[in-house]
């Protein structure tokens, strides 16, 4: 069977004509801005389940298989040494808007949690 592909103006037309639910399916495709402007106007998508079309499925992420280890790993940057990596790479790109203590607050937090693993 071909898909179907619906555009925003797909969506708005469905609308305007009082259409307010469209079923999915593995043959309906929607364009990013058509599942948004189906948020929009409170067009009701129904489902097997709510991901948006530029979502991808990857399932392979909650696998339980744990990953092969290398038999020589990279060193791992010391704590301080990534703080200033960060910190040097954040100023390259936004420059001043961070705040400095912010950025320090984030780091800090995401350090500890990688000190945890």
């Amino acid at each position: 069977m071909a898909k179907e592909f619906y555009t925003e103006r797909d969506i708005e037309d469905m609308f305007k004509r009082g259409q307010t639910a469209l079923e999915l399916s593995d043959d309906v495709v929607l364009t990013e801005l058509a599942y948004e402007k189906a948020q929009r106007l409170g067009v009701k998508l129904i489902a097997r389940h709510d991901t948006p079309p530029a979502a991808p499925i990857r399932p392979y992420i909650s696998m339980s298989v744990a990953p092969a280890q290398p038999s020589n790993p990279a060193p791992q940057p010391q704590p301080d040494d990534l703080r200033k990596r960060v910190q040097a790479a954040v100023a390259a790109k936004l420059g001043t808007q961070v705040d400095p203590a912010l950025l320090d607050a984030i780091l800090s937090r995401v350090i500890e949690a990688l000190e945890k693993k």
